[in-house]
């Protein structure tokens, strides 16, 4: 997946706000939304092993989705937006929030 101008347009201006807002490293919390699938979730839990990430699934109502909760200490902005990026690229139907 490339990046289209309005992604990076949002990524310069989320690391500015995490620039602003944090004292790196620091602890950071990503939120994903996905289509309930035991092996997209899987991607996505693989993505943080090793990192020393807290994660918490939460299936909607009716189980059609699920959200993905993932605590993890960063060393900076740009190892924030890589992650995004990096389960942008390798995960089907992600959402981030």
């Amino acid at each position: 997946m490339s990046d289209t101008p309005n992604q990076d347009e949002f990524y310069e201006k989320l690391k500015g706000q995490l620039l602003d807002t944090a004292m790196w490293p620091s602890a950071y919390l990503y939120k994903f939304i996905i289509k309930t699938n035991t092996a997209e979730i899987k991607k996505i839990e693989t993505l943080f092993n090793n990192m020393g990430a807290v994660i918490n699934t939460v299936a909607s109502k009716n189980g059609k989705y699920t959200s993905l909760s993932i605590n993890v200490r960063m060393k900076n902005p740009d190892e924030v937006i890589a992650k995004y990026k990096e389960v942008a690229e390798k995960v089907d139907g992600v959402i981030s929030l």
